[in-house]
């Protein structure tokens, strides 16, 4: 048995290297509204609703409620991003827009595999992407350089996971979450100038991409309280990842991207055969990561790009409420629908940088089915929207040269629709 989950595993690790050439915007902040296409198709609701092997992503401690199954899937998304200059005092540069939707559509494998070693224990490995920020503008970005600017992030974690029923209706789990994150930046030319706003100017933009590795932990429980009721609780470290050393003149603290903290509750509830209403809350800690929480101003005058000081992308942190509805219609055939809400973490103040990573989105509207085969085998489908959401910049622009003055308003919206194949052995 450990001989097969080994192997099993290896083909997780095999898996992994497709999730590196699919950046994506996500959707609360740059974290994905859900994991696993069962997940998804709920609003991502699922710390107290294991239902796949993707489980360990959400709530390590649904992989132990699971029994011996495998899952494969792949999601396709599809980000639409735009900024605009307004109000500056150099007229040409006002009205004008610029999309940042030059690579445009993306797809995002995920592969889970989980196995019971004894009648309280089990293994298992969820592999999946942690959204990321992609924008790729279709022409010069004046306050930025003199060619097309954009940045394109990855992130995969790999989360080898242990799950343990304490009793046969509470359990709990740990993931070691391995992560890796590859990352690139062109069109910054105008923050590379030597002396200028970097502290480590050769090492701001048009590098080519740079990697970094790093870990941290989740842990959950997971409580079946009663046949018809049941809670979930999660929480993951601060994934602490290597420096991009070819940005460090770019992110504050010489390049450091840490993967923020998050937690959350959620529950489970089945008022009637067949139904079942997921609903979670997760909070995410962008505050606790320099090179996203720190503003741009006054930090762009009062320490230079790259220093601990450094200007980020004023980020700030993120609440999601996610509410899911599953109907079995039959045996064969369940239909889900949800609604996330993720607060968009970009004050109006701050959208001049974050013309590179404008994750403004924030209402997420989605459907989803599973189809159950013959041989109990399950195909799953999932759907999200997320309308258009505008930040209006307030003085966003600083007033003090090289730059004009003014604001920049970023504009976004999203749609996604995966598909998973399951199977229980």
């Amino acid at each position: 048995m450990r001989g097969k989950f080994l192997t099993r595993a290896a083909v997780a690790a095999a898996f992994a290297p497709l999730l590196l050439a699919t950046p994506a915007q996500a959707t609360n902040g740059y974290f994905s509204h859900g994991y696993g296409i069962k997940a998804i198709g709920m609003g991502g609701a699922g710390i107290a609703l294991p239902q796949d092997a993707i489980a360990a992503a959400i709530n390590p401690a649904g992989m132990a409620m699971l029994g011996n199954r495998v899952d494969f899937g792949v999601n396709w998304f599809r980000p639409t991003r735009e900024a605009q200059i307004v109000n500056t005092g150099f007229p040409p540069l006002n009205g004008t827009v610029y999309e940042g939707n030059e690579s445009s559509d993306f797809f995002i494998p995920e592969f889970g595999y989980n196995q019971a070693i004894s009648s309280t224990m089990t293994l298992g490995v969820s592999v999946y992407g942690n959204g990321g920020m992609n924008t790729d503008y279709d022409k010069p970005f004046p306050l930025f350089g003199t060619t097309r600017p954009g940045v394109d992030l990855s992130q995969l974690f790999i989360a080898p996971t242990l799950g343990y029923k304490i009793t046969p209706e509470h359990a709990v789990g740990v993931s070691l979450n391995l992560a890796y994150q590859r990352f690139k930046a062109h069109g910054l030319e105008y923050f590379a100038g030597s002396p200028g706003p970097s502290a480590y100017p050769g090492n701001v933009t048009n590098q080519g991409y740079d990697d970094s590795f790093g870990y941290g932990l989740r842990i959950g429980y997971l409580g079946q309280f009663t046949p018809n009721f049941a809670l979930g609780l999660t929480y993951q470290t601060k994934t602490k990842m290597g420096e991009f050393k070819a940005y460090k003149g770019l992110f504050a603290e010489q390049g450091g991207f840490d993967i923020p903290a998050n937690y959350g509750i959620g529950i489970a509830f089945t008022p009637m055969t067949g139904l079942t209403i997921a609903a979670d809350i997760v909070k995410i800690e962008y505050s606790g990561i320099r090179s996203i929480n720190n503003p741009l101003l006054p930090n762009l005058g009062a320490s230079q790009l790259g220093l601990d000081g450094g200007a980020g992308f004023g980020w700030q942190d993120v609440t999601a409420y996610k509410l899911g509805v599953q109907y079995a219609i039959n045996p064969q055939l369940t239909i889900r629908g949800g609604y996330n809400y993720g607060e968009q973490p970009i004050p109006q103040s701050e959208t001049l940088f974050n013309v590179l990573a404008p994750g403004v989105v924030e209402d997420h509207w989605t459907l989803g089915a599973t189809w159950t085969l013959a041989n109990k085998s399950e195909l799953s489908f999932a759907f999200m929207y997320a309308p258009t959401v505008t930040v209006t910049g307030q003085n966003s622009i600083p007033a003090a040269p090289p730059f004009p003055g003014g604001d920049v308003n970023l504009k976004m919206k999203e749609m996604s629709f995966g598909v998973s194949y399951g199977w229980k052995f």
